[in-house]
């Protein structure tokens, strides 16, 4: 099988980033888009271009906004733990797997998303934080 073919059920395989963020902007809208990525590229003048413009000089944050690709719009399932380890467009989609429909996506179900992550990061985070510093 050539790398061609092994990478073809990726829904990223030969798309242009304009198409991904045209794609997103218009099944979910800016709003959505940031509520989700919290990225300040889609809250302030959004635009296609602007956009573009950051997310290729901002590795991390074209990656973000393909993962979401994937995982929201295509509904693929999560990646295994060794292809979540590569950039989206690399990642590896078995053969058979259907895209499915986007994800239906809310203002509310985004807060709760936030808040959940806050809650896990400060579970995580030492009492002192300054701790280490202090031996």
């Amino acid at each position: 099988m050539s790398d061609k073919e092994i990478y073809k059920n990726n829904p990223l395989h030969g798309t242009k980033l304009e198409t991904v963020l045209n794609e997103l902007v218009d099944h979910y809208g800016w709003e959505i888009l940031f509520a989700y990525l919290n990225l300040n590229c889609f809250k302030t003048n959004p635009s296609i271009e602007s956009s573009i413009k950051f997310l290729k000089k901002t590795t991390w944050a074209q990656e973000k906004v393909e993962a979401f690709y994937m995982y929201q719009y295509h509904s693929l399932p999560k990646a295994s733990d060794d292809q979540f380890l590569l950039p989206p467009r690399d990642r590896i989609v078995p053969h058979g797997l259907e895209q499915r429909p986007p994800k239906e996506l809310s203002l509310e179900d985004a807060e709760r998303l936030r808040i959940k992550k806050a809650e896990k990061a400060r579970d995580r985070a030492p009492a002192d934080p300054w701790a280490h510093f202090k031996k």
